[in-house]
């Protein structure tokens, strides 16, 4: 178990260990996107957490990109507000733990996803049925090349406040549905940015480019990437004919983000809006967790393999519950992924790697139950944490938003 508490060199720094707090998003922010109470709270427990790395949640880039009236939009207005909760994390990671972690934050436009005023407003890369079943009436916008050809702007003046209030890494995101990773699998798409892989891939790669330029070598650049959408073909990528997955069109992505110096890639598969148990595996679930965490493990695998020399990010490992650190250590062991990510834990459990270094086990009275309350909370507009682990927080906006009582 040793393994986890080494640490490694990424973009020329140290990281202090293998733990990865993922970006996940809390709905709690402030109606002009900055950061509000529970954000505070929340982050000021994953800085008491010990773990090498806290990769702040999906932050806009621009106002209509936002996926709900309160999540995170860092611009002039609302950049103060970054600056000081940085340096409270900062602080208090180093008084309690005695190290800094490195904080990235996940630039992101929402795309599909989109309800910047609590209702649809979808910008879409094409209209797509088999995201769309039942949902075919809605109001979407098909992004036209023009919009495209501003979107890596956004992201640079993004990014240089990103710098400007002190992060260390910027994530260009695609995955999981939103706008980049939605372009992968732009298959029928006319015009510069479908078609080809190269079109597909245009516009992440232009703006991983843009964010780059944007911040020089003082913040570095990194990436959480779908490694496959797992549907059917042609409704997403790294797939084939047969709806199997092939990472072939992936590992060309990856080579082009390895060109561009991009070091540190956090690795997902899927959606959780269709299929959540492929990034998540949980209860309930139309197949056995267990086969969600070989899918995770044998896709990471493939990837590390082909790519000794990039750092891999592991996803799904709340599943294992009080075995997660186990499972990890073995996965990093063996040489499948250099770093664990942990998702749901952080919300019910965020002290779990500090009992684990004092205890030499977690409390499975704490652990992650795998229940998906958390996104019921999102999917039902409240704001997102855990209801049972930290029930005086949140069972009350369980209860009133999801249970309607």
């Amino acid at each position: 178990m040793s393994i986890l508490n080494t640490p490694v060199s990424i973009y020329g720094r140290k990281i202090k260990n293998r733990i990865v707090f993922h970006p996940m998003e809390g709905c709690d922010g402030t109606r002009n996107g900055g950061i509000d109470e529970l954000t505070r709270r929340r982050y000021l427990r994953f800085a008491r957490s010990g773990a090498g790395i806290i990769w702040f949640e999906a932050t806009a880039v621009c106002a209509e990109g936002r996926a709900n009236p309160r999540q995170l939009y860092l611009n002039e207005e609302t950049k103060s507000g970054y600056a000081e909760l940085l340096r409270e994390m900062r602080e208090i990671a180093v008084n309690e733990c005695g190290f800094a972690p490195a904080i990235i934050v996940q630039l992101t436009h929402s795309g599909r996803f989109s309800k910047p005023d609590g209702t649809p407003e979808p910008i879409v890369a094409y209209r797509n049925s088999h995201w769309e079943k039942g949902k075919e009436n809605q109001p979407y916008t098909v992004a036209s090349d023009e919009y495209c050809n501003d979107i890596s702007n956004k992201y640079a003046v993004a990014a240089k406040l990103a710098k400007e209030v002190g992060f260390d890494g910027i994530d260009v995101k695609c995955c999981h549905g939103y706008l980049f990773n939605e372009f992968l699998s732009a298959f029928e798409r006319e015009g510069r940015y479908g078609g080809s892989l190269e079109n597909r891939a245009k516009l992440y790669l232009d703006c991983i480019d843009s964010v780059k330029n944007a911040v020089g070598n003082e913040v570095f650049v990194t990436t959480r990437l779908n490694a496959c959408d797992c549907f059917p073909y042609p409704y997403g990528y790294g797939v084939n004919a047969e709806n199997e997955i092939d990472l072939t069109e992936t590992k060309i992505i990856i080579n082009e983000l390895k060109k561009r110096g991009v070091e540190l890639i956090n690795l997902t598969l899927g959606n959780p809006y269709l299929i959540p148990h492929f990034n998540r595996p949980c209860i309930n679930a139309p197949e056995d967790g267990k086969i969600g965490m070989e899918r995770i493990y044998k896709v990471t695998n493939e990837l590390k393999t082909a790519f000794p020399d990039i750092r891999f990010i592991m996803s799904g490992l709340s599943f294992e519950g009080e075995n997660a650190l186990e499972y990890a250590a073995h996965a990093i062991e063996n040489g499948v992924t250099d770093f664990a990510g942990f998702g749901r834990m952080t919300f019910a459990y965020p002290d779990f790697y500090r009992d684990y270094l004092k205890n030499g086990k977690l409390d499975k009275n704490k652990v992650c139950l795998k229940c998906s309350k958390c996104t019921e909370l999102m999917r039902n507009a409240s704001v997102a944490g855990c209801p049972v682990r930290d029930a005086e927080t949140y069972m009350p906006y369980y209860r009133r938003d999801v249970l309607k009582k």
